[in-house]
């Protein structure tokens, strides 16, 4: 009998993220959120907030990957 997506039967097919690409993302999505949040409080634009916590994510990504230990 064929199992689905190719899956061998008894065979565990693993988590969808490691547990240090979980810890990164996590930690990127809230150094954007607070980045974001901040910008928007200190100057009350909703347009540069959201620029300011994209780029805050995306720099702070390759930097917690380097820290948070694999």
């Amino acid at each position: 009998m064929n199992s689905p997506a190719g899956e061998r039967q008894g065979e565990d097919p693993g988590a969808l993220l490691t547990e240090h690409a979980f810890l990164v993302l996590v930690g990127a999505g809230l150094i954007a959120l607070v980045v974001g949040g901040l910008t928007y409080l200190s100057t009350g634009n909703t347009a540069g907030a959201v620029l300011a916590s994209m780029t805050a994510g995306g720099v702070s990504a390759p930097v917690l990957h380097k820290i948070v230990g694999p």
